[in-house]
């Protein structure tokens, strides 16, 4: 059962049977006041029956007559009774004993009684005369009473009925204009395919569950997105990288072995395929080292990082790698809070990130001095890295980002392009921003900002 329909069964249900113990109240009190009236309806008429029969001798013929005309238009069903103070019937041609005396003497007690028998009503009054003492008894059926509840109890059904089933409408209505949003989503969701990951879901504009669920649904699709498209690069890079250096290999040691050669000859084919399989050693390293990186993204575990602590790790590492005074770092400002130091990141793939960067600047400026700068405040925090190296053309700054993409002035130097382009996934990954600027044959300064 879809859930518009379950939501609107809900609550017609608890709408009914509110609905329901309405009506039975109503019923009840409506029945209880019918009762009560009828009863004070035949208190008169055994009041009335005390005039007629015992006080005749002493009121008018007149005032008589008008109780014998309002008496005579009797009850249906009425029968009554005056029973004397041995609990015989008496005045009355009828001398059955309609009543026991158990009723009689209650009466006698109680001065006056009230109760049902059946659908019958009862009244018993205690009236002391100049004649003796006597015990009058009036009881009727209310026929009409109990058709007026009948008919109040039919009209409260067809109301129920009637009632439910436009709550039931209604409720459904409701229930699918509140869930349309969903609807919406689902038929969103169903046009997502493996071929188009980059589908987002419309989130709207507010901030309730099925927003949440939208937006959950979509950083869902962003980290699919993300591991197909690490998982299609890899590939790619893979097989374009790997198959260089193998077919170079390939060629020159058949072009070797066409024909016998001299020592020399066979020494500088090892060599070029030496080049080749240190190359090709590289190109592996750099896959894994993108494949580790690529799996760390998809999940990465992120914790505060204080930023200046790990500065202050990589000049110790980097003292120790390159040599004393070649990796200088130089604190521009800081906050006086520390915790404004501190970015919600992965230290691992930081650190890889940090790394790559002032790698590239030692080995494309031969090892010459490396300058960190850090500047932060409660608004940012930016992390200069300067060489004095070989620099990069104006025209490739835009492509260094790229994977496996080199310079066409860095192709003497050792390397394979995946550098800036993992440091560039990782600082995004962080919602950070990599930004480089060169002077050919000067320096490169490459500038990491964490905005709050």
């Amino acid at each position: 059962m879809k859930i518009k329909n379950r939501l609107s069964l809900y609550f017609t249900a608890i709408s009914a049977i509110v609905l329901l113990i309405v009506q039975v109240v109503i019923c009840v009190i409506f029945s209880s006041f019918i009762k009560s009236d009828y009863y004070d309806h035949l208190m008169d008429r055994a009041n009335v029956a005390a005039q007629l029969y015992l006080e005749a001798d002493e009121i008018s013929p007149d005032s008589l007559n008008h109780v014998r005309v309002r008496y005579l238009q009797s009850l249906p069903g009425e029968v009554v009774r005056l029973y004397d103070e041995k609990n015989a019937p008496t005045f009355i041609k009828d001398k059955n004993q309609f009543w026991p005396s158990s009723i009689i003497d209650a009466v006698r007690k109680n001065k006056q009684l009230e109760f049902s028998e059946g659908n019958r009503q009862t009244v018993g009054i205690y009236y002391n005369d100049n004649q003796g003492n006597f015990v009058i008894l009036v009881s009727a059926i209310d026929f009409q009473g109990h058709k007026r509840l009948n008919d109040l109890i039919q009209g409260m059904a067809v109301l129920l009925i009637t009632v439910t089933a436009g709550l039931f409408m209604i409720s459904r209505w409701f229930a699918q204009k509140a869930l349309e949003p969903i609807d919406e989503v689902i038929t969103q969701m169903r046009r997502v395919r493996a071929g188009n990951l980059s589908l987002r879901v419309d989130e709207g504009n507010g901030k309730d569950e099925i927003s949440a669920l939208a937006h959950n649904f979509n950083q869902l699709l962003e980290h699919l997105e993300n591991a197909f498209e690490l998982q299609q690069t890899f590939v790619i890079n893979a097989s374009h990288e790997l198959r260089t250096p193998i077919t170079s290999m390939i060629g020159e040691i058949e072009i070797a072995l066409n024909k016998v050669r001299t020592n020399s000859e066979y020494e500088e084919v090892l060599k070029s395929v030496l080049n080749d399989a240190e190359r090709l050693n590289e190109t592996i390293a750099g896959l894994l080292e993108l494949a580790n990186v690529d799996m760390n993204y998809t999940q990465p575990s992120f914790k505060p990082v204080a930023i200046d602590e790990l500065i202050w790790e990589l000049n110790d590492y980097w003292k120790e790698k390159a040599g004393k005074g070649l990796f200088n770092v130089n604190i521009l400002h800081l906050p006086d809070d520390h915790e404004q130091l501190k970015v919600n990141a992965n230290k691992s793939l930081l650190t890889i990130a940090l790394n790559n960067i002032i790698g590239n600047a030692f080995k494309f400026s031969q090892n010459k001095p490396v300058q960190c700068d850090l500047y932060a405040d409660d608004k940012s925090i930016i992390i200069k890295i300067t060489d004095n190296g070989i620099g990069i053309l104006p025209e490739e700054l835009g492509k260094v980002f790229d994977s496996f993409y080199r310079g066409t002035n860095v192709r003497s130097y050792q390397g394979n392009g995946i550098g800036l382009y993992v440091t560039n996934k990782i600082i995004n990954l962080f919602n950070g921003k990599v930004v480089v600027d060169s002077s050919p044959g000067s320096n490169t300064t490459v500038a990491i900002t964490f905005v709050r």
